[in-house]
């Protein structure tokens, strides 16, 4: 890191809070020139050059970029804590490291360079306006779910990374929640790809799924489905639930929702619960798994999800965001639901909450 000259502790925290806001006015500028040495092998080239290190004129004699490049580059990143540079020797500090080798960083990155950078350009007039006005830097469409399957690449890509690699961690821990109760009709709402459905119906082979979605959305469920075997205990419903006359099918023991409620506003999941609790039969029940900023062991994890509300604000809806758990709650409960018990610590960081008709 750069050094920087100490002061007084109350001179100190006024000059801190001074260099955490010119990081945030800066914040564009790094997120490329990281960005750049991460994609193009500056990175990695000086991580191979280990504990001793490489230097400027090693980098420039490999051809792949020119002086200026690697200067320019670099320096940024040296503001940034992603390198270190001592005896005119470059290497990489903690943060680089984190960038070529961490999961969870690198589909972070590309999800919000390849997905929402240019639309995050729009986010004033998206919120002034309540509708997802960046989508138009990937497409025509009027929000992103309908759109998943379309997406130019990489955003298709990087769109599916990041939602999976959230919630797939997830699935393995939450099957025995799932089944506590012996379910046979299960709906699994927000089915998607399928990946939920499929774990459901090989754990237990006597379950009936019930995938409700749009229909782009259940073509590329239903292809899964087929292939691994599993469609004959699988019954699709296209469904537009932003419609509040979708009626869902009934008699249902359980009804799952995972990573769907945050896709909408709160009128719409006011609506979606309320067909839910209509749709339940005798002890039905409700899960639904999420990711709450409020229920995260580590700031980290909360500090992430906060920052991902503008995406649903700028590219997929324009009127939905990562909630705090309470929100769901009160919702719930207003739509004739009781909160029956919560499990926080799943996966990376989701939670479980499980209702029951009041």
């Amino acid at each position: 890191m750069l050094e920087t000259k100490k002061f007084s502790p109350a001179k100190q925290r006024a000059f801190d809070a001074r260099f955490e806001a010119q990081k945030i006015a800066f914040g564009p500028v790094v997120f490329h020139c990281v960005r750049y040495a991460w994609k193009r092998g500056m990175l990695q080239a000086i991580a191979e050059g280990g504990e001793r290190g490489v230097t400027l004129d090693e980098l420039e004699a490999t051809g792949r970029w020119s002086r200026y490049a690697l200067k320019l580059v670099l320096e940024s990143c040296l503001s940034a804590g992603v390198v270190l540079i001592e005896a005119g020797r470059w290497q990489l500090d903690k943060t680089g490291f984190c960038l070529i080798s961490d999961d969870i960083t690198r589909v972070n990155y590309d999800f919000i360079h390849d997905v929402c950078y240019q639309g995050l350009f729009e986010l004033e007039r998206s919120l002034d306006a309540g509708k997802p006005l960046g989508l138009t830097h990937l497409g025509d469409w009027d929000s992103i779910y309908p759109a998943l399957a379309d997406l130019p690449e990489p955003a298709k890509s990087s769109w599916f990374a990041f939602d999976h690699h959230y919630s797939d961690t997830s699935f393995p821990d939450i099957l025995p929640d799932v089944f506590a109760t012996a379910p046979r009709r299960l709906m699994d709402i927000g089915a998607n790809t399928g990946k939920f459905s499929l774990a459901a119906l090989a754990y237990d082979a006597r379950v009936e799924l019930n995938l409700v979605d749009l229909p782009p959305q259940l073509a590329v469920a239903e292809a899964n489905l087929r292939a691994a075997g599993q469609g004959e205990r699988a019954r699709l419903h296209p469904r537009d639930l932003l419609d509040p006359a979708a009626v869902l099918p009934t008699d249902m023991d359980l009804v799952w929702m995972s990573q769907f409620l945050s896709c909408f506003g709160e009128p719409q999941i006011a609506s979606i619960f309320e067909r839910v609790t209509a749709c339940l039969g005798e002890g039905g029940q409700v899960l639904v798994m999420d990711t709450f900023w409020d229920r995260q062991r580590y700031d980290i994890a909360a500090y992430c999800l906060i920052n991902t509300s503008p995406y649903f604000t700028a590219m997929a809806s324009g009127n939905s965001k990562v909630y705090e758990s309470a929100d769901y709650i009160r919702l719930a409960e207003a739509a004739g639901l009781r909160l029956l018990t919560v499990r926080d610590g799943i996966g990376y960081c989701h939670s479980l909450l499980r209702f029951a008709r009041a």
